[in-house]
């Protein structure tokens, strides 16, 4: 049986509408928004992805955690189990933002990637 919701989409800051009617994981008819909102709530409704973000620990660094992210949107459904990778993760500084810090996780062929550098601890760095 037909379902009709609305969802709202997040492509742009715009946040739209759109009015969905599907069965199951079947997009029927989507009203509202543009081409890219019709996108989004296909690839929302069969596979949702998210960007994630989090921390894994590095050591011998003027930090102890370094900011990470996944390089692509990751499957929402595996989320967590890719957090539960990345606590088991232990760097050792010296780390560069844009280093893969994990390979392919979870083979996903999704990178996680440093968001910053961590310098090795006692190291004279300009501004820090």
């Amino acid at each position: 049986m037909p379902e009709t919701k609305k969802v709202i989409c997040i492509t742009c800051p715009k946040g739209c509408t759109l009015e969905v009617t599907s069965e199951g994981q079947t997009v029927i008819k989507v009203d509202g928004g543009c081409k890219r909102g019709h996108e989004y709530v296909r690839a929302e409704l069969t596979d949702p992805r998210r960007m994630v973000a989090t921390t894994v620990r590095v050591s011998g660094g003027i930090h102890p955690l370094l900011p990470v992210y996944t390089a692509a949107p990751f499957p929402k459904g595996r989320i967590q189990e890719l957090l539960a990778e990345l606590r088991k993760l232990q760097l050792t500084a010296p780390v560069r933002m844009g280093d893969v810090v994990l390979v392919n996780a979870l083979d996903t062929g999704i990178d996680i990637l440093a968001s910053r550098d961590v310098h090795p601890a006692g190291e004279v760095t300009a501004g820090h």
